[in-house]
């Protein structure tokens, strides 16, 4: 697996494995000798603002600079507030060109201005991780549930 600073948005509706697939991508990273970190984008936030209201973000910071690939997943699940996505956009900025990021996300890319309350910083942000990027869009039926799904029509047969 040969990174090279790349970033790998995988971008599509809920339910269809996004996550099940930055964690194989994590993996297959971790396996090649490269080092993983694993958040939420919400995990992340939350964090990176409780280090900012103790002073010690620059500390936080490093925590998601340091490693080779950082997989930010749920993109865009919940909307943030103007100070959450600058943090969001520092993390990006610092690791633009210096590691690789794995993001999942259930908006398209004109959608992440509502995600980040500003369509310039939201901007800002694509315009650094689609730089070098491959983006995979994935549609289809739930990751989740296709064998229950089958299981219950199966069961309702048989009834």
């Amino acid at each position: 697996m040969n990174l090279n600073n790349q970033d790998q948005p995988l971008i599509g509706q809920t339910r269809v494995g996004k996550t099940h697939i930055a964690v194989a991508l994590a993996v297959a990273a971790c396996r090649a000798g490269y080092s993983i970190y694993f958040t939420s984008l919400d995990d992340m936030v939350r964090n990176l603002t409780a280090a900012e209201a103790s002073g010690r973000l620059n500390s936080k910071l490093r925590t998601y600079l340091r490693p080779s690939v950082l997989v930010m997943d749920e993109v865009g699940y919940q909307p943030l507030e103007r100070a959450e996505a600058n943090l969001v956009f520092q993390v990006i900025s610092k690791r633009y060109e210096k590691g690789s990021i794995v993001l999942t996300s259930n908006k398209t890319f004109s959608e992440w201005g509502q995600i980040f309350g500003d369509e310039v910083l939201a901007t800002a942000i694509l315009d650094r991780l689609l730089h070098h990027c491959d983006v995979i869009s994935i549609n289809g039926p739930s990751y989740r549930l296709k064998n229950r799904l089958a299981a219950i029509e199966r069961d309702t047969q048989v009834a």
